[in-house]
């Protein structure tokens, strides 16, 4: 059984959606939901779930062992960012290198990097006047949005949209594709 830690920071609707994906699934497991925020509602909704939840504030994750052994605690195999805040420190990425997944509301490599994330990336693409936009599911490293592209998937940015009408169809996409995304990463690609 693979055991998946999803790390998330606020609301959780992709985090909510990976929890229902895997609920009943025959090989994997979401085992913890971690956030650095302590009130982010992806913790209640987690505890709704029967799902046990932990929070590591940032200042947390300089204590390389202790951070670890939560993870080891839940036997986690592979980590699944969904809406994670935090670049994860370089320990961390090692540990658990090709084992980290997270998505991206843009095309990689465009609208990528520190400070790109939710509305942010939107309003970029928007007011670049780019045509196309979507969702990119890759494997983390030690820089922001760089790790190697497992899966995209575009749709046309159209010339009425504004941030908050892209948003809602790029979300769309990230709920449509990325817990089968990890699924087929996590079946063909990890072994335990």
């Amino acid at each position: 059984m693979h055991q998946i830690a999803v790390l998330a920071s606020g609301f959780g609707s992709n985090a909510e959606k990976l929890m229902d994906y895997f609920q009943n699934h025959p090989q994997i497991r979401v085992a913890v939901v971690v956030s650095n925020n302590a009130a982010a509602h992806v913790l209640s909704k987690a505890k709704e779930r029967g799902i046990p939840v932990e929070v590591l504030p940032g200042p947390a994750w300089e204590k390389r062992e202790k951070v670890l052994a939560v993870f080891d605690s839940y036997h986690v195999s592979v980590i699944v960012l969904a809406g994670y805040m935090r670049l994860l420190p370089p320990y961390f990425v090692d540990t658990y290198r090709n084992r980290i997944i997270n998505i991206h509301p843009a095309l990689l490599p465009a609208f990528g990097g520190k400070g790109m994330y939710g509305m942010h990336v939107h309003r970029a693409v928007v007011e670049s006047g780019a045509k196309k936009s979507g969702i990119t599911i890759h494997l983390v490293n030690e820089q922001y949005d760089e790790g190697e592209i497992l899966f995209s998937k575009y749709l046309e940015v159209l010339p009425e949209d504004t941030p908050e009408s892209l948003a809602k169809r790029v979300q769309d996409l990230e709920h449509r594709y990325y817990a089968p995304v990890v699924e087929k990463y996590i079946l063909s690609s990890l072994h335990t």
